[in-house]
């Protein structure tokens, strides 16, 4: 199932981007991996705000906040189209909840971690992507 984590430094959020982010994020992660938009599958995109302490966080320039965004889904869970989709949106998302403008965008950087088939597992079993899929077309009347 899909996994986001976004770490930013403390305070570099607005309040209300800081109570919106994280659903917001789960919902452009399931809408580019293509999951049905149900209760379970909702209930399956876990969403982490990690807030840094002041001062954890800088560049060999300067001090201005940096925005990193993790994501893991099962290999083969988004084609080339889906993840640039995926990049891009979650990039705007981002910078929404800063409150920063389009060209502050290289300071949010999008990492996507593919997990392997077999080494995902969830309720005490393997979960397989084939099983997702069957999953979702289940789900969906497919």
């Amino acid at each position: 199932m899909p996994m986001i984590r976004l770490t930013v430094p403390s305070g570099a959020l607005t309040e209300e981007g800081r109570g919106t982010v994280r659903r917001d994020l789960a919902d452009v992660l399931l809408r580019w991996e293509g999951a049905p938009d149900t209760a379970f599958f909702r209930a399956q995109a876990w969403s982490y705000l990690v807030e840094l302490p002041a001062g954890a966080q800088t560049t060999a320039e300067d001090d201005a906040p940096r925005f990193l965004v993790e994501v893991t889904v099962p290999q083969g869970a988004l084609s080339e189209r889906r993840e640039a989709g995926l990049v891009e949106e979650a990039t705007r998302t981002v910078l929404g909840a800063a409150g920063l403008s389009p060209n502050e965008a290289p300071r949010v950087w999008v990492l996507v971690h593919e997990q392997a088939d077999g080494t995902w597992g969830a309720g005490g079993s393997v979960v397989r992507y084939a099983d997702l899929v069957a999953l979702a077309k289940g789900q969906t009347g497919a």
